[in-house]
């Protein structure tokens, strides 16, 4: 082969290679939605347990009004149907996921830890505002609640 045809041949393959990673990188734009939508909702979460573990660790005052409020958000959020969260393509493979892809394979249990959640949040929001050793009492379960799903369903960070 002559030189200029090898410079050719050796610059499309750049140029496939550069490509397929380029969009083995990229999403569609409903699994961007879906991951952004997905990242979102637990970013809620941490920001409603915030102020809520705060308080049962008595690193901040228990605030009746406060604990109520982030136990009804939380109630609130693990009702809501996240069916359209879980696009396939956006596990941890991706950067920005640490989803793992049991979550799509092991759909009945993703679903027993939500109905977990579910639960724990609403026994949470029924009791939040009357005391604090109400709240800590039932704030325990939630915490469970997330540290198993999580564990199953969430991958470390790397």
């Amino acid at each position: 082969m002559s030189k200029k045809l090898n410079r050719v041949v050796a610059t499309a393959v750049a140029f496939c290679i550069a490509g397929a990673a380029f969009a083995a990188g990229h999403l569609t734009e409903d699994q961007q939605r879906a991951l952004d939508a997905r990242q979102s909702h637990m970013g809620l979460y941490s920001f409603n347990l915030g102020p809520i573990g705060a308080m049962a660790q008595d690193r901040i005052p228990y605030d009746a009004a406060i604990a109520a409020t982030a136990a009804s958000n939380l109630a609130a959020l693990a009702s809501m149907d996240q069916a359209a969260y879980w696009v396939e393509g956006t596990d941890a493979s991706i950067e920005g996921s640490r989803a793992k892809a049991e979550i799509w394979t092991d759909a009945a249990g993703y679903m027993a830890e939500k109905e977990k959640l579910a639960a724990a949040t609403a026994a949470l929001a029924a009791v939040a505002g009357d005391g604090l050793d109400a709240m800590k009492a039932a704030f325990g379960p939630v915490g469970q609640s997330c540290g198993s799903c999580h564990e199953a369903y969430r991958a470390p960070r790397t």
